[in-house]
């Protein structure tokens, strides 16, 4: 599923039009990118959460050459689903 499917998804189940649904979206997306961007977790209860987290430094290689090159530490987005989002995808049986 893509953002246009995402959109109208959204907008037929709140029962508003597409242009609403796509602003409202984009706004959620915005605030999560933004708030994690500052170095904050964002939660959303029942299906999962966004944070940064630090990345250490280390020794990879060149494809190309084969030679060895430092990877500089950096910060990542990251995203833990919460168990009721795992308990949907993997039912336990």
């Amino acid at each position: 599923m893509n953002k246009g499917e995402l959109v109208d998804k959204v907008s037929e189940k709140a029962g508003v039009t597409k242009k609403q649904a796509d602003a409202v979206l984009s706004a959620a997306i915005d605030s999560i990118i933004e708030a994690v961007s500052g170095g904050d977790k964002v939660t959303l209860v029942g299906f999962g959460s966004f944070e940064p987290r630090e990345r250490k430094a280390r020794e990879g290689r060149n494809p190309k050459t084969g030679e060895a090159m430092e990877i500089p530490a950096t910060k990542v987005p990251a995203f833990s689903a919460g168990k009721l989002f795992k308990e949907k995808v993997a039912p336990e049986k």
